[in-house]
């Protein structure tokens, strides 16, 4: 399968209030392996950018004042995306002002994404493998060890290349890195092979074990006292405490 993973940057947001797409970067990837083909391009939005996207994606006015307008480009990005799976990190922010670029341009063939790639939004998958936790990019890329030391600023470029990077170690594969050693995957038509056992020295030291003083002991019974209180009911700590009554002792007399 051939996918693309895209990022976008944008004047600000929301879509609705008339921003636009300064920034597209996209990688490919194809058999699970980046291709090295990428589409990267910046556009002048006919706008302001708004100081609070500046302070994020450092990307001034005065940069854009000669790069082309999205017209210009719409064909040849269109080509580089169409017919693939896009991988996109909240995907309904960038496909909304996708979609808008190509509506404002009277492409309403063209202005539903979703008829012509198919979707693969990052953030709910991440938010469906850690429930409760923080799924940004910047978060997946330390849960996951992905380089982003270079990411000060976003870009979009920048940002669809440490995508990739989180997409295939979060889905099982890898890029740059070799968990197995160098050439693992590369027999048994590519599939990465098991990783062998890593079994502890029979001589190593024995796990230290830290046991509780006196006062210590002391404040834990006095805080299960307070929880029992204010909650009307034994706490469960205490309930596990509680030996296990042998099936003599069990039956009624």
């Amino acid at each position: 399968m051939r996918s693309v993973v895209l990022d976008t940057e944008t004047t600000g947001m929301p879509v609705t209030d008339g921003h636009r797409i300064i920034e597209i970067g996209c990688v490919e990837v194809i058999g699970r392996r980046l291709t090295g083909r990428h589409y990267h391009v910046y556009l002048q939005p006919d706008r302001e950018v708004d100081e609070g996207a500046i302070a994020v994606h450092g990307i001034t006015n005065e940069f854009l004042t000669d790069k082309p307008r999205f017209r210009e480009v719409a064909d040849e990005f269109f080509e580089f995306i169409k017919g693939a799976q896009l991988i996109i990190h909240n995907a309904a922010f960038d496909v909304g002002f996708i979609n808008n670029e190509f509506a404002l341009l009277g492409q309403q063939d063209r202005a539903e994404l979703s008829d012509h790639c198919s979707i693969l939004d990052t953030l709910l998958m991440a938010r469906e493998r850690h429930p409760g936790q923080r799924n940004s990019l910047d978060a997946l890329c330390k849960r996951y060890g992905v380089d982003n030391s270079g990411r000060d600023l976003h870009g979009a470029l920048l940002d669809a290349e440490i995508l990739a990077d989180v997409y295939l170690t979060m889905t099982g594969g890898q890029t740059n890195l070799s968990l197995a050693g160098d050439g693992a995957g590369s027999e048994s038509g590519g599939r990465q092979q098991p990783t062998p056992i890593r079994r502890l020295p029979a001589d190593r030291p024995g796990t230290l074990v830290i046991r509780a003083n006196a006062e210590e002991v002391a404040a834990h019974a006095a805080r299960m006292q307070a929880i029992e209180k204010a909650a009307g009911a034994v706490p469960l700590w205490v309930q596990l405490e509680q030996p296990v009554p042998n099936e003599a002792e069990a039956l009624p007399a």
